[in-house]
């Protein structure tokens, strides 16, 4: 099975799906066969790679509702020199699965059965981008997953929200899910020019010591274009300090669950 990821935190605009898609996207550079699940409603990780949301017959939804097979859901998406990444888009139509799910039994498994009981077994990863809430979603999410990646906005409420957070988490593992583990904090939007943000470097690092990555994601003009144009940050400038931090943060990933990777991109 391939190593399942959530990328998760209920506090908007920390990063979240940038990471999802950039991740993704160096992860397949660096010669790894990468699958996003959007699992957030707004969809903005499929918006972000160019999917037109009204040609899709199919999307997420059909995977948690419909059972419908995940290869007839899946679109690849061709990034850098030959490579590609594939995704189970989802549009505002998933909001409704959040609550169509409640009336399902074992409803806080649905999306781990239904990987499970597909042909991903040729995945080396599995990218969930989770919804700013913690919702059922989420919660199938944490599921069906191996371990959690938590992306920390480096501003002065960083810390608001990570305690209900763990304690969601914990109720997981408790109930649902002893296995899952935390991947990593990863502090995104660093901007070394601001004092606030080298404060909440130290207290993140402080408080969640080796868990949090080595990688830090900067504050960066081209990650916040790259979505309009639909494209990941390595086809928007493969040259840009947004694109060296997550080539980094994949490298770091790979190392750290002990895989190899292509260290010459062709460019």
């Amino acid at each position: 099975m391939p190593k399942i990821i959530a990328v998760i935190n209920q506090k908007g605009g920390v990063g979240k799906t940038t990471t999802v898609v950039n991740l993704s996207a160096g992860l397949s550079l660096l010669g790894k066969k990468v699958l996003i699940i959007d699992l957030d409603p707004q969809g903005n990780a499929s918006s972000g790679l160019g999917i037109d949301k009204n040609s899709l017959n199919f999307t997420t939804y059909d995977l948690l509702s419909a059972n419908k097979d995940i290869s007839d859901i899946i679109k690849k998406i061709e990034i850098g020199d030959n490579k590609k990444i594939y995704l189970s888009p989802a549009t505002a139509e998933l909001s409704g699965a959040d609550i169509e799910l409640y009336d399902l039994d074992d409803r806080e498994n649905i999306l781990k059965k239904n990987i499970e009981s597909q042909d991903v077994y040729n995945f080396d990863f599995i990218i969930i981008d989770c919804p700013p809430s913690l919702s059922l979603l989420s919660i199938n999410a944490l599921s069906a997953s191996n371990t959690i990646l938590v992306p920390i906005q480096c501003e002065f409420y960083a810390m608001e929200g990570l305690a209900q957070l763990n304690k969601t988490i914990n109720l997981v593992k408790e109930r649902i899910n002893n296995n899952l583990q935390i991947e990593g904090f990863l502090l995104t939007m660093f901007d070394s020019r601001n004092n606030i943000c080298k404060t909440v470097v130290n207290e993140v690092k402080n408080y969640f010591g080796e868990e949090v990555l080595k990688t830090i994601i900067p504050k960066n003009v081209k990650l916040a274009e790259s979505p309009s144009f639909g494209k990941c940050i390595f086809d928007y400038d493969r040259f840009c300090l947004g694109s060296k931090s997550y080539m980094e943060l994949s490298k770091e990933l790979i190392s750290k669950n002990g895989g190899d990777y292509v260290e010459k991109i062709s460019r």
